[in-house]
């Protein structure tokens, strides 16, 4: 076993995270973040609710946020959490959507306990060869690695895709024993972006495919699934944004409901970024509206900060069921 780099940052991986969700019928958090007050956010609402946490990076917010600085950044929060909010609960740095053995092996080298191969863009073939290479690098290190098995619609940063394919329960269980992944996000119905559902007037949201969910839980018993593209899309800031000059109509999210029933089987990771993004934006519109002459960055990024934390709690208090198990 080579040194595990991110111990240095105080992090964890997912592999102890993922089997007391199991066992607790709760999905840990995976909350993107792109800057510091999304990230005072992130930890202060965790630490609030003591809940885990997985802090996701996107290839795009990487570059965005500059390697280096991202690693002290990480350290940074881990330390915040530990120091100033007297907390110790476990926080896990993640690549989202890796693309290439590169990106995923640079991350392990800059300290990430977790990473993300998405080969689903490839062939199977192909996705379980990328996958399997990022597994025996990043297991050197003790860092854990999840694989995609399926495409999800819509876009988010560098992901984009305009349909999306369901995951082949029948594929599962070989993907898994012939890559050696710690976990597997699987395509239910979610998709990637603020505009998951095209409906017409007066249609309800479709129900994800827990027969789906239900047939891989049984292929692979006790193992951990993920959910991608699980943003509810909260109505109240998309008509705070619309209210306040911005423009995001018919945007709709996965219902909670939904994602608590998931939640409660094996899907122990469930990612959201989209609704991070609405509320901060929302929040900025509403300051810039209300006070036109206000150029301190700190007078709208503040409150955009707050707002995001009480979202994290109420997440993770009645969606993901993670609050209390930190």
């Amino acid at each position: 076993m080579g040194q595990k780099l991110y111990e240095a940052l105080g992090l964890a991986n997912t592999r102890e995270m993922f089997k007391k969700a199991m066992a607790g019928k709760y999905a840990v958090p995976a909350y993107n973040f792109n800057n510091m007050e999304q990230l005072q956010a992130i930890i202060g609402g965790c630490a609030e609710s003591n809940s885990p946490v997985i802090l996701q990076v996107s290839s795009g917010a990487r570059k965005y946020a500059n390697q280096t600085l991202l690693y002290w950044m990480a350290k940074g929060a881990v330390e915040m959490c530990r120091k100033d909010l007297k907390s110790n609960i476990p926080i896990a740095l993640h690549l989202d959507h890796g693309d290439t053995f590169e990106l995923c092996k640079s991350c392990v080298d800059h300290g990430f306990s977790s990473v993300m191969i998405d080969g689903s863009h490839l062939s199977y073939e192909e996705n379980i060869a990328v996958t399997k290479k990022v597994v025996e690098y990043a297991h050197q290190y003790d860092v854990t690695v999840e694989g995609e098995l399926g495409v999800l619609a819509g876009i988010e940063d560098e992901v984009s895709a305009e349909h999306h394919t369901y995951t082949d329960p029948a594929q599962v269980q070989d993907f898994v024993s012939k890559t050696g992944v710690d976990s597997l996000a699987i395509s239910i119905g979610t998709s990637h972006g603020a505009y998951k559902f095209k409906l017409k007037p007066g249609e309800k949201v479709p129900d994800l495919r827990f027969d789906i969910l239900a047939e891989c839980e049984k292929r692979l018993p006790g193992f951990p699934i993920v959910l991608h593209g699980a943003s509810s899309v909260v109505q109240d800031y998309v008509q705070m944004i619309n209210k306040y000059g911005g423009k995001m109509d018919n945007a709709v999210g996965v219902p909670e409901e939904q994602l608590r029933k998931a939640a409660k089987s094996a899907v122990c990771k469930i990612n959201i970024d989209s609704d991070g993004r609405l509320v901060v934006t929302a929040v900025i519109r509403k300051v810039f509206a209300e006070q036109p002459s206000e150029f301190d960055p700190r007078k709208y990024l503040g409150p955009a900060r707050e707002e995001l934390k009480k979202l994290i709690i109420a997440k993770n208090t009645n969606v993901l069921g993670s609050a209390g198990k930190g």
